[in-house]
């Protein structure tokens, strides 16, 4: 099925236009899609899309391709969509997570199953209340940024997925940054650039300093938002440097519009938990709940 993996990520480039369109349609990162577009491409023996900012441009040889195997494809979505439907429970779930992660992932991956009679109903917060919710049995599961702590009962958490965070900046911001004095001090190297910070306390920058660089930052904050997607958006404007998932700013690191700034060893990384409440689960939540499980595997690391 590898083969046919490919396959269908090629039809999604071609249909769309971009490798970004491709990534959010399939619920991927864009390196992924990528990746897999290259493999294709060893296997045809030839370039599909000619890449440029504005988009992918199909090739001759992508214009045949689609042509002799977009119909086919199609038609056993269609046939396997079919089945999924005469088997996938039906009702309602209520899954609480990030509104950055269920915009980014979430969505793509299980707005599928509503065709087949499932409905999916949003809460959109932090890690805290949303457990809280869970224990209250008025969400069914939760992707938490957070490991449930040993004070609530009542709950079962799997590991997800690991989000890895990166240090980024305009162009500009880079070309402020002394390399050498970034290897030998880098809290004093990036201290004169503002911060562009998800919450007044800093958790997210505070976190990656300390982790980084020993030390918490002692820059000045330019903006404070609580969304992550509002904080990338601040940071391509330069208003300052941030710290955010790389899920979140590869498209803007890939098209250059900003940098990563600092990179480690050892990514540093944050586990993201699956969480419900023990004991058997309602058909529904178990179908989702493998159903994103499934997905999981072909990110890697956000």
């Amino acid at each position: 099925m590898k083969d046919l993996d490919l396959v269908a990520t090629f039809l999604e480039i071609y249909r769309r236009g971009s490798l970004t369109g491709a990534a959010k349609a399939l619920g991927v990162s864009q390196p992924a899609v990528s990746g897999q577009l290259v493999r294709l491409e060893e296997q045809v023996g030839g370039s599909l899309f000619t890449r440029s900012r504005s988009g992918a441009r199909p090739t001759h040889r992508a214009h045949e391709l689609a042509r002799r195997v977009g119909p086919h494809l199609d038609g056993l979505r269609h046939a396997l969509r079919n089945d999924e439907a005469e088997t996938a429970p039906r009702g309602t779930v209520r899954l609480g997570a990030a509104a950055e992660f269920a915009t980014a992932r979430l969505l793509p991956a299980l707005t599928p199953l509503t065709h087949h009679g499932l409905e999916l109903a949003f809460t959109l917060d932090r890690a805290e209340p949303l457990l809280t919710l869970l224990t209250e049995d008025r969400l069914d599961l939760v992707v938490s940024s957070i490991r449930p702590p040993l004070t609530i009962r009542g709950l079962a958490a799997m590991p997800y997925v690991d989000e890895e965070f990166v240090l980024v900046g305009t162009p500009t911001a880079a070309r402020s940054i002394d390399p050498g004095h970034l290897d030998d001090d880098p809290v004093s190297a990036l201290a004169h650039l503002p911060l562009v910070a998800y919450a007044e306390e800093l958790p997210i920058i505070r976190r990656y300093w300390r982790s980084e660089f020993g030390r918490r930052p002692p820059n000045q904050v330019a903006v404070v938002v609580p969304d992550l997607r509002a904080v990338l958006t601040a940071v391509t404007a330069d208003a300052g440097i941030s710290v955010l998932p790389r899920y979140l700013a590869e498209p803007a690191l890939h098209s250059g519009s900003l940098e990563q700034l600092h990179r480690s060893p050892v990514p540093p990384l944050n586990t993201l938990y699956l969480v419900t409440r023990s004991g058997p689960l309602a058909p529904p939540v178990d179908h989702l709940r493998t159903r994103l499980i499934d997905h999981a595997t072909t990110w890697g690391s956000l």
